[in-house]
């Protein structure tokens, strides 16, 4: 097919300019000795190096989301940006349609809200093609890659006078954001099984402590005590300092991080005669994990069940978290201080339940442990909606956090067994991508519900709905796990 050849070259050309760390690895030989060569890596050393990239690239990541109020109220007083008058006219209209309040608070929450549907939206797209070109091309040359896209979009957001260029950089960065997905499929090339689940907890960790740290300093940024570079908008300061994270991070992983999967294991092409391009853009293919061929029948019925599972607790997982602000300032009149405070507490407790618990789990109990975290998450949801007094919210927000720090680490190692070597990219690229719809539909989704009968209601339907992903996940027959390698 002359369009995925051209793909095809178009990558080789891009990614062939990168040095890969393990070629002195790959040349010494084919088949044991090479594997053997690559099961020397140490997992602790690694371990080490994908939780500091993750949390370089979070505190960058993340330092936006105290000053987007702040952002969009720039933009909307400039009042002749043609795209932001139209995006502002679809958050009226659905405003309007659900029947949420016309307040400057709630205008913003749902702008903000739109443009990180966006952001999800994208990374469905481009995970897949991530994933899968890291299975030919090495996870090394396309981490680098990606990392230097995301430094792209932040160079554009320095100069963002007017909203289109923003979101150009938001466009650039969705698109360029593949660093968790391949991080993933890292742990799954490297990682025994025996040792895979705290691997995957790992990754849970740094996003607790990037989503800690970051936006503290966003915050002092936004309220003038972080210092600014002294030129240009408010926003430039705290663009250069994501801009300056996404170089360090670059420079990091050139430097730290070898190449763990070997080119004797590597897929021979992006594409084979049993899927294509349309494979990992179109949603129902990617549901059915069309871009993994060779897979067997069972197997393949089993990733598509986890897959579908997934997408179905982040779909409501996203949207009970998106209306939480709403709840909160609705129900015990919380300022942004008090729903930062909030959002402190429970990744505090992601972050001791990840350390002390979830990477300690034996294999084989990864099913278990991502059941326990929905189980405790329905009661959660209604503690939240039903919540009159602090003690009783926080009740529920502990349980909520719970789940946070258990159902989606444990599905991931879940999904990571299936698939030979040179698939787990595709995998875990196709996995990451209908999670990140999920989070692009399930924010407003869920929010429609709670505008338009009453947060009580809204969080019964969500906790009751929990019942679904319970079911399909307590019914499955999951690959077993080996206890040791």
């Amino acid at each position: 097919m002359p369009t995925d050849s051209n793909l095809h070259v178009f990558i080789y050309i891009v990614v062939s300019t990168m040095p890969s760390k393990s070629e002195k690895t790959a040349h010494l030989g084919q088949g044991d000795a090479a594997e053997n060569e690559t099961r020397k890596i140490s997992t602790t050393k690694l371990g080490i190096i994908i939780f500091m990239s993750l949390f370089i690239d979070l505190l960058g990541f993340t330092v936006i989301l105290p000053i987007m109020p702040k952002l969009l109220e720039f933009y909307g007083d400039q009042g002749s940006d043609s795209l932001y008058l139209a995006m502002k006219s679809s958050v009226e209209s659905f405003r309007v349609l659900v029947g949420a309040p016309d307040t400057a608070k709630w205008n913003s929450v749902l702008f903000g809200g739109f443009i990180g549907s966006l952001f999800s939206l994208l990374q469905f797209i481009a995970s897949p093609f991530i994933g899968a070109a890291s299975d030919v091309y090495g996870r090394r040359p396309l981490i680098l890659l990606t990392m230097i896209g995301v430094a792209a979009s932040y160079v554009i957001w320095i100069f963002a006078g007017n909203f289109t260029l923003f979101v150009i950089s938001r466009v650039i960065g969705g698109l360029a954001k593949g660093n968790v997905s391949l991080s993933v499929a890292i742990v799954a090339d490297a990682y025994k099984l025996s040792e895979r689940g705290r691997g995957m907890a790992l990754i849970g960790i740094a996003f607790s402590v990037g989503f800690l740290i970051g936006p503290l300093i966003g915050a002092g940024f936004a309220a003038g005590a972080v210092p600014a570079v002294g030129v240009g908008e408010f926003f430039v300061a705290p663009a250069l300092f994501a801009l300056s994270m996404a170089i360090l991070d670059i420079l990091y992983m050139y430097c730290a991080f070898e190449e763990t999967l070997i080119e004797s294991k590597r897929a021979k092409s992006l594409f084979s005669t049993e899927n294509n391009v349309f494979d990992l853009i179109n949603p129902v293919s990617l549901f059915l994990f069309k871009a993994v061929p060779g897979v067997a029948p069972e197997e393949k019925r089993t990733m598509k069940r986890i897959g579908f599972i997934y997408f179905l607790y982040i779909f409501l997982y996203s949207g009970v978290e998106f209306t939480l602000t709403f709840l909160t300032y609705l129900k015990f009149n919380y300022n942004s201080m008090q729903q930062g405070k909030m959002f402190f507490f429970i990744g505090l407790v992601m972050i001791l339940i990840l350390g002390g618990y979830t990477r300690r789990r034996p294999t084989g109990t990864e099913k278990s442990t991502a059941l326990s975290g929905i189980v405790l998450l329905m009661p959660g949801v209604l503690c939240i909606g039903f919540a009159q007094s602090a003690t009783l919210l926080y009740t529920g927000l502990l349980m909520f956090a719970y789940a946070s720090s258990t159902v989606v680490p444990s599905m991931t190692t879940l999904i990571s067994v299936y698939g030979t070597e040179s698939q787990k990219g595709s995998v875990m690229g196709v996995f990451r991508a209908l999670g990140a719809l999920a989070r692009g539909l399930g924010p407003l989704s869920i929010s429609a519900v709670y505008w338009s009968v009453d947060s009580e209601t809204c969080y019964i339907i969500s906790a009751c709905a929990m019942l679904i992903p319970l079911a399909l996940l307590a019914t499955t027959k999951v690959k077993a796990s080996p206890k040791q390698d």
